[in-house]
């Protein structure tokens, strides 16, 4: 049986109907689950009807204690080549202005998030994807949470959780060979022995540079490196090969540029050694990301957003997937935002690679 997996609308005034649309109806994402839209129908229907895409949906009634009920219901629509819709919140989100912040639509985004975790905790769907939501627009609705993840450990009651980036390893290719003509070691790609691709876990997120030494402990950057010791764990990956990030420039060259790496960061890894496979650092990232590229690690432990984020986005923007670790539901995402800009305009068509990727993603995971 393939994975049902609950793929949510996030904010519609985005491109997220967009690339949901386009990636439903390729055939490489029906072979590996059966989706299920969590969103107001109509507006996948107007997003259809821009786009010039075909898609036929059946709307679904909120599943209460059957689960076995919901699921049968999922399966039968495909069968009947539909595609089942969940619609759980008012037609108040149609209202809503598309390529622009609004309440209604931060709202609507909230809510389908909320119903998609809810499936999820209670087994109805095996996985969830969520498309962006827009966090000016979540705030004005009255939700003041800094993005999707914060929102999805505090439904699910967890403490310890961090956002992942995860790079398939058809991303690096291209840049390793690259590397390879470029430097005069030839022995700098260790691509032999890569085949996990690359995730970057993140000590920090959403906040300001100046606080994030501040909000740094050992304890943080200790069960980040395990979050992602188990993540590489379960995806399968044999060798699990760590390194962990410095904060400050040169690795703070021996205190001259800051002591965190010191006072924090290595008496975390030597906490960790013992329970996590291979792990190394802290590293300077300059250099750690071009190893991390070439093959070296499998995973990386960034101090803030940023120092993973641009690593990531630069090497594979349209196939990087956004993976949250730490919580008893398993949820993916592209790593692009609402994109107002191009949004709802036929010229400028989204590409949909992203979210192919973290339901191709999600559904592998759901699998293991």
């Amino acid at each position: 049986m393939k994975p049902i997996i609950a793929i949510t609308s996030g904010d519609i005034a985005g491109i997220g109907p967009e690339v949901i649309l386009r990636s439903i109806t390729q055939p490489t994402t029906s072979s590996v689950c059966y989706p299920v839209l969590i969103g107001h129908p109509q507006a996948f229907h107007e997003a259809a009807d821009v786009f010039g895409l075909t898609v036929s949906l059946q709307e679904l009634m909120t599943p209460k204690a059957d689960t076995s009920r919901f699921r049968a219901e999922v399966v039968s629509a495909a069968t009947k080549h539909k595609i089942p819709c969940l619609n759980p919140f008012t037609d108040v989100v149609l209202a809503a202005p598309r390529s622009r912040v609004s309440r209604e639509a931060g709202d609507a985004a909230f809510h389908y998030l909320d119903t998609a975790i809810t499936l999820a905790k209670q087994a109805d769907v095996d996985a969830i994807v969520t498309a962006p939501l827009n966090k000016e627009a979540l705030h004005l609705a009255g939700h003041h949470f800094p993005g999707h993840t914060e929102i999805l450990a505090e439904r699910c009651g967890v403490a310890e959780f961090a956002m992942l980036l995860h790079l398939p390893e058809s991303a690096l290719t291209g840049w390793r060979q690259l590397i390879l003509q470029l430097s005069a070691d030839s022995t700098s790609a260790n691509s032999a022995t890569a085949s996990c691709g690359l995730s970057i876990a993140h000590v920090t997120l959403h906040t300001s540079v100046k606080s994030v030494p501040q909000l740094l402990t050992t304890d943080s950057i200790m069960g980040k490196i395990r979050l992602m010791d188990n993540f590489l764990q379960h995806i399968q990956c044999k060798r699990r090969a760590i390194a962990v990030c410095a904060l400050n420039p040169h690795g703070g060259e021996n205190g001259l540029f800051g002591d965190e790496e010191s006072r924090l960061i290595r008496p975390a890894i030597d906490a960790c050694r013992s329970v996590v496979k291979s792990v190394i650092g802290p590293l300077p990232v300059d250099t750690l990301i071009r190893r991390a590229v070439c093959g070296e690690f499998d995973g990386v432990v960034a101090m803030y957003h940023d120092q993973g984020h641009i690593p990531v986005k630069l090497i594979g923007f349209d196939s990087a997937v956004n993976i949250t670790l730490g919580l008893p539901i398993i949820r993916t995402s592209p790593t692009h935002g609402t994109a107002f800009d191009r949004a709802w305009n036929p010229r400028t068509p989204a590409n949909a690679a992203g979210m192919v990727e973290a339901i191709r993603m999600a559904a592998a995971l759901a699998k293991c």
